[in-house]
């Protein structure tokens, strides 16, 4: 952010330098942010429950830990659009689809490279 300082009066250079040292003081005293996120972590942990529990973007947490890593891998980033059917299957190994969604494969964009087309993969219902 960039100020004029030319612009302000004396009486406004006093009162943005008072400002700015109250900020100043503020930030000094606070904890960093990783140990601050790491106490919360622990925390929780303690009590049986994990950080995207407490503040939104997870389940209820399950009795045994085996559930504990599921509980983590649900929380992502982005809204969920849901599952979706695949539209494209790799002819030389059918385990590997594509739904037709986010960034292409790479089996797919090295055949459509080669000058195939898109619909030659596409899953026939």
């Amino acid at each position: 952010m960039a100020f004029d300082l030319n612009a302000f009066s004396p009486q406004q250079l006093d009162a943005l330098i008072t400002q700015a040292k109250e900020r100043k003081t503020t930030l000094k005293k606070r904890k960093p942010l990783t140990a601050v996120r790491k106490k919360l972590t622990d925390m929780a942990a303690a009590e049986g429950y994990s950080i995207a529990e407490l503040f939104g973007g997870g389940a209820p947490r399950a009795a045994s830990t085996a559930a504990a890593p599921a509980a983590r891998k649900s929380a992502t980033k982005g809204r969920k659009l849901g599952k979706v059917a695949p539209k494209y299957r790799n002819p030389a190994n059918k385990a590997e689809t594509w739904t037709g969604r986010g960034k292409q494969p790479l089996w797919l964009a090295a055949h459509t490279k080669k000058g195939r087309k898109l619909e030659e993969f596409l899953i026939q219902k």
